[in-house]
């Protein structure tokens, strides 16, 4: 596997991303290291990424992943990433490739539940344990057919039937970072990046967009109230 991809993409005297030139590899009995980062570039997604074979075999996950074995979630494979970027978070310039707010949303351990993870991942199916902060047990990816630019990229992250399947939204429930226990607009603040934008990956900032409108008259009622007292 190869990082060239990664590296096109990227101008690294702009970006902080890691570059991955230390070309640091673990020890073959260390542990293959897991991570998801969430993503708020263009639109949020989360970045769900495995170790392997040197690199991070990357996919971006628009939904984010679901602890419900019933649910699938759509899992678009792209460019291995170097195995250092498992640790990142921060900003990402405006203007560049992936451009936005990084998050370290999980991060733990992997192990196949299979043979030959190689033979698995040119089949389709690839079935691993997850030991992360977050997710946990049994979980498939298979790929699907696709169309068009997409075919051969496109995967289904599943969640399988064990004590760690739930019907719980563990994105909107656990949405700080495993890392810095941060929110996307705080990581932005820190970072000199959208805080705004990046607010709008955060669930309070979705809920508040849902609260209702406070009534104008309502309003004007209780400051003469108040005013009386």
């Amino acid at each position: 596997m190869t990082l060239e991809d990664y590296k096109k993409k990227r101008r690294f005297g702009i970006t902080p991303e890691p570059s991955g030139k230390s070309g640091a590899q673990k020890n073959r009995d260390s542990n293959l290291a897991y991570v998801i980062q969430k993503h708020r570039a263009t639109q949020l997604h989360y970045d769900f990424r495995l170790e392997w074979h040197g690199t991070l075999l990357s996919w971006a996950v628009p939904k984010g992943p679901s602890l419900d074995p019933s649910v699938k979630r759509l899992a678009m494979q792209v460019e291995d990433h170097p195995v250092e970027y498992a640790s990142f978070e921060g900003v990402i310039p405006e203007g560049e490739y992936g451009g936005g707010t990084v998050m370290v949303w999980d991060s733990g351990d992997w192990e196949p539940e299979v043979e030959d993870v190689d033979a698995a991942l040119q089949k389709g199916d690839l079935k691993f344990t997850l030991h992360g902060k977050k997710l946990k047990g049994s979980w498939v990816l298979v790929r699907t057919h696709g169309y068009g630019s997409s075919s051969g990229k496109s995967w289904l992250l599943i969640k399988h039937r064990d004590q760690y399947a739930s019907t719980r939204d563990v994105g909107t429930e656990e949405p700080r970072s495993v890392s810095s226990k941060r929110l996307l607009a705080d990581i932005a603040r820190d970072g000199g990046g959208d805080v705004e934008k990046a607010a709008t990956g955060d669930p309070a900032a979705k809920s508040a967009k849902r609260s209702p409108a406070v009534n104008p008259k309502r309003a004007s009622a209780s400051s003469k109230r108040r005013t009386r007292t």
